[in-house]
């Protein structure tokens, strides 16, 4: 039998999204956590849409998944990049089993049970990311290891089940090795995990992205993924974390653009000019304005399928990734961020209000800037791709 064709509005109906922009506001103003937006993205399977079928889940790739997470990013910013979290997890076990390596099976399977992980890999001062940790990784004589440190934008802060998180180890004897692994909620009863309550930001204050402490926190032998050396590495658990967590993330920041569009058309067919009668849609500068973002936004899709598809069909760029990658980022967060921008000047005044929708878009889209890659570290990354490695 062949499988269903993909269609996102199927998966999303607009009814759905609409419920959640109604609750989105409510979530921003309130500083809260979208508990409503996951009990129904739960209840369609959504934390399982890059699960395989005979795991459970809907068996979609990463590029059928970028397009789901630009239709919720254009209703609720704030819950597409907390679910955005759970899915690098998810995306990053799918990555590992198309290329044979099944050590997140677990992940997969408890996806499809329901279950969330969430993403523990930002420290303050971090600039290494992947390649580094300030987290020491102790390990146990049964295999397990111990987590000692702080971890910071640590999204679905009140809900997460699974801790996926790294850290160094300097004791063993092949040390240094960067461990990956996964802690159990049951940590935070323990008091070796503690999750902060001070998520208070200017934007995306639906994700709770806590600070989370590690006080000896536990991951028991069967949830240690990887072990590799620190530093740049080929390694394929390192190329999943990257490219799944790259391009979901352009793709929120891109439905946050198509949103700003649709608001500034909108906008331009509704404003009626006191000097010339006409609908500002008519107006040149406006009609200027508004291809500017069009054309911006239009750029993105194709560049976002692409690699994408590339992900998922094993398609080998070798050294170039790296740069593919964090170049697709950057450009869907500083293009969103012109749109946005853009929009507002289209909505006037209206849109500095705080009840606008294009005024939290505004604080939203801002997030986008403080991810990894960075701009200073896309703009290295491609540097080196082009220029080689800086002399030292």
């Amino acid at each position: 039998m062949d499988a269903e064709p993909f269609d996102p509005a199927a998966i999303l109906p607009d009814e759905l999204l609409e419920r959640f922009r109604v609750r989105a506001a409510d979530t921003d103003r309130a500083n809260a956590f979208p508990d409503a937006d996951l009990a129904e993205l739960k209840k369609i399977g959504y934390l399982a849409i890059l699960v395989p079928e005979d795991l459970g889940g809907s068996g979609w790739g990463l590029a059928e998944a970028s397009v789901l997470q630009q239709r919720l990013a254009g209703a609720a910013p704030a819950t597409a990049l907390a679910i955005n979290m759970h899915l690098v997890w998810t995306g990053v076990a799918k990555v590992l089993a198309d290329r044979g390596i099944d050590a997140l099976r677990f992940v997969q399977e408890g996806a499809a049970a329901g279950e969330v992980f969430a993403f523990g890999i930002s420290e303050a001062g971090n600039d290494l990311v992947l390649f580094g940790s300030g987290t020491d990784a102790v390990p146990h004589p049964d295999g397990g290891y111990a987590f000692t440190g702080t971890k910071i934008f640590t999204s679905l802060g009140p809900v997460w089940n699974h801790l996926g998180l790294h850290g160094l180890d300097t004791s063993s004897p092949d040390a240094p090795q960067m461990v990956y692994a996964f802690v159990p909620r049951s940590e935070v009863q323990t008091g070796r995990v503690v999750v902060r309550d001070d998520w208070d930001t200017l934007g995306m204050r639906g994700t709770q992205s806590r600070t989370t402490e590690l006080h000896g926190a536990l991951a028991p032998t069967d949830r240690i993924v990887r072990r590799i050396a620190p530093g740049p590495n080929p390694d394929p658990l390192v190329f999943g974390i990257f490219s799944v967590f790259e391009l979901l993330l352009a793709s929120v920041y891109t439905g946050i653009a198509r949103r700003a569009l649709d608001l500034a058309v909108t906008a331009a067919q509704k404003r009626t000019s006191k000097r010339t009668g006409r609908a500002y849609s008519q107006d040149p500068d406006i009609r200027w304005r508004i291809a500017e973002m069009a054309l911006a936004y239009d750029a993105l899709l194709p560049q976002l399928e692409t690699l994408c598809r590339d992900v998922d069909e094993r398609a080998d760029h070798g050294a170039r990734w790296f740069s593919l990658l964090a170049g697709v980022k950057h450009r869907a967060v500083t293009a969103a961020k012109s749109i946005v921008d853009e929009a507002i000047l289209v909505a006037g005044g209206s849109s500095y209000f705080s009840a606008s929708e294009l005024s939290r878009l505004y604080r939203d889209v801002l997030a986008g800037l403080f991810h990894p890659s960075d701009p200073e570290s896309a703009h290295a990354t491609v540097a080196t791709a082009w220029l080689g490695a800086p002399e030292e």
